[in-house]
């Protein structure tokens, strides 16, 4: 008699268990990252700031929103110092923490973590003065607000959204995730262990709540910088909106000699962050090309 006769399971079942909890694995290893160099702290150099006071030139605080595995620090090394240098009141926040997981954030339910950042709009306006606020956000931080801007009365309070590599519509994590269904416990485990993730899978119900209806709300300007070689992002181009008053640029089409990927174009790609800077102040914008690296 075959061994597996006595259990009445069948063996393939019980080998797809770590084979699930292996994919899980592979999903989360794709996911942006930036190495978590120092606890986020309430004050960092030359942003988050709460004694900055908007200029004439730059009316608005900019208030950056890390990617999944981010935080309020690591994800903005690069941005906020090149945005601070610039002229901008600039902050940031953590969002989306899981209990014990210190440092690695945006693991939450999107919907819970739009209401972190409604709170943290609040908090900047209040202190800086300014009526309304911009979005700058990699990652998961691109695509998170729009719940925010959608549902939670966020349209009154900024004025544009400039999303670096966001998942507006969902990834397949380059076809990794059409393989879920394959895997018994793999989507409940997804679901459970880190709610963010699953919300991020294309065709989930928050991707599909968030998308019903349109892609933009009125009052607000849109703004995606993809990259073409985004490995996590996939197909790059579901990170791009339809709407008025939106913007799709390609990374690519700007300097065809830029490689940067999902992390790179988030974490110190200063092509993307002219882009960026174009974007917040549209009035003065400047061509963005291959020299834009040393601007």
């Amino acid at each position: 008699m075959l061994p597996w006769k006595h259990s009445g399971k069948r063996p393939w079942k019980r080998a797809l268990r770590p084979l699930a909890a292996l994919l899980l694995a592979a999903a989360i290893s794709l996911t942006p990252a930036a190495a978590a160099t120092a606890a986020p702290a309430a004050s960092t150099s030359g942003w988050n700031d709460y004694s900055c006071k908007p200029s004439a030139a730059h009316p608005r605080p900019v208030i950056l929103v890390h990617g999944t595995f981010g935080n309020s620090v690591d994800n903005w090394l690069a941005l906020a110092p090149y945005l601070v240098h610039r002229g901008y009141c600039v902050f940031s926040l953590d969002y989306g923490q899981l209990p014990g997981v210190p440092f690695f954030h945006g693991l939450g339910p999107v919907d819970k973590s739009a209401e972190q950042l409604d709170a943290y709009v609040d908090e900047v306006l209040a202190a800086t003065g300014a009526a309304e606020a911009d979005l700058v956000g990699h990652s998961q931080g691109g695509m998170m607000p729009r719940y925010y801007l959608k549902f939670l009365g966020g349209a009154d309070k900024v004025n544009a959204l400039v999303g670096i590599a966001p998942d507006n519509h969902g990834t397949t994590l380059g076809g990794l995730a059409n393989l879920l269904p394959y895997f018994p416990g793999a989507e409940d485990l997804l679901s459970t262990a880190t709610p963010g993730l699953a919300d991020q899978i294309a065709g989930s119900a928050l991707l599909t709540k968030l998308n019903a209806g349109g892609d933009t709300v009125p009052g607000v300007r849109y703004t995606v910088i993809a990259t073409k070689y985004d490995e996590v992002v996939t197909p790059y181009r579901s990170g791009f909106l339809d709407g008025p008053n939106v913007r799709n640029v390609t990374l690519q089409d700007l300097c065809v000699l830029d490689l940067s990927e999902h992390v790179a174009i988030g974490l110190w790609d200063r092509i993307a962050y002219h882009e960026v800077a174009n974007a917040l102040d549209p009035a003065h914008a400047t061509p963005t090309t291959c020299a834009s690296v040393f601007s």
